[in-house]
């Protein structure tokens, strides 16, 4: 407990983040998906008995068995199987593993780099600031996945076949990162532009402290709930990225499969009847960016004061 005798449990209750939350069952909903889709997908080995990625478990025999509830289904296999006989439940979760880390890695890499432009931008200001602002405007006319496609494009003509395929993941997730900063350069320099002119920043610079603590100490922390807004509703995009490339074959190799190789994997058997192959791993995508968009509404809701009534 503090001096107050209030516990870190007590003060969350009392905020009102907390008071929102609560009275959100959008949030809550939300909140609780996700928590069983990130459980369930990094603790996989310990929730399923089948490891799609082991050859030694796998049997061809069960290769395109339907889902259970059907006439030609089996127990053990509740999704049903794709054409190598893997489960699909298994390989579903292991392939949102994948979707989340290129997702999450990505979004921080582009949340470090725009923010840290757009806050240096905005403290500064001047020829500095133009640039990347510039720079920030050029991006924001490309879409984004055409600026990941020419970086893993540029990525391929440099390094060879062999190399881009154990760096499949690190150049995804930089094609990624690099398409989507602009939105958070933005958005820092906007907020840093209304900080850096309040009292308490004009006080710290007088009494002498240096520009770097006066920005990462006392600028950043007060611009962060804009940018954790963007972040959690960009997340989404990255992980709907991540499976684009991959269905587009420019993405994660097959032997790692994402939801986006899954999805492109299975579209090969949609019209021939094995259509759960390319449908679950669809739908486990939509639910997935679905309930990162509404936790991202009511974080925009909550943390947005204009949007108060």
């Amino acid at each position: 407990m503090d001096d107050k005798g209030l516990t870190i449990w007590d003060k969350i209750k009392d905020s009102e983040i907390y008071f929102s939350f609560i009275k959100s069952p959008t949030a809550i909903v939300s909140s609780i998906l996700l928590a069983i889709i990130f459980f369930c997908s990094f603790f996989v080995e310990f929730i399923t008995p089948y490891n799609p990625f082991d050859p030694s478990s796998l049997s061809l025999m069960d290769a395109f068995t339907p889902p259970s509830w059907t006439s030609e289904g089996k127990v053990e296999f509740l999704l049903g199987t794709d054409g190598q006989g893997r489960d699909m439940l298994s390989t579903i979760l292991y392939g949102s593993r994948i979707s989340l880390i290129v997702g999450f890695s990505a979004i921080l890499f582009s949340l470090i780099l725009g923010v840290g432009l757009g806050l240096t931008a905005g403290f500064f200001g001047g020829k500095y600031e133009m640039i990347v602002m510039r720079l920030t405007d050029v991006q924001l006319t490309v879409p984004s996945i055409l600026m990941a496609l020419l970086v893993d494009g540029i990525a391929r003509g440099i390094i060879s076949r062999e190399l881009h395929d154990e760096m499949a993941i690190y150049v995804l997730i930089f094609a990624i990162g690099i398409s989507e900063w602009p939105q958070f350069a933005r958005v820092s320099r906007a907020a840093t532009l209304v900080e850096k002119n309040k009292d308490y920043v004009s006080a710290s610079i007088i009494i002498g402290v240096s520009n770097f603590i006066v920005i990462f100490k006392h600028i950043l922390p007060n611009i962060m709930r804009p940018v954790l807004v963007i972040g959690t509703i960009g997340l989404a995009l990255a992980i709907i990225a991540e499976a684009t490339l991959s269905f587009l074959g420019v993405g994660v190799p097959p032997t790692t499969p994402s939801l986006g190789t899954l999805i492109r994997l299975g579209n090969d058997f949609l019209f021939s009847g094995e259509w759960w192959i390319t449908f679950f791993p669809a739908i486990f995508l939509v639910i997935l960016a679905f309930s990162i968009n509404l936790l991202g509404d009511w974080m925009r809701d909550t943390l947005n004061p204009k949007l108060k009534k």
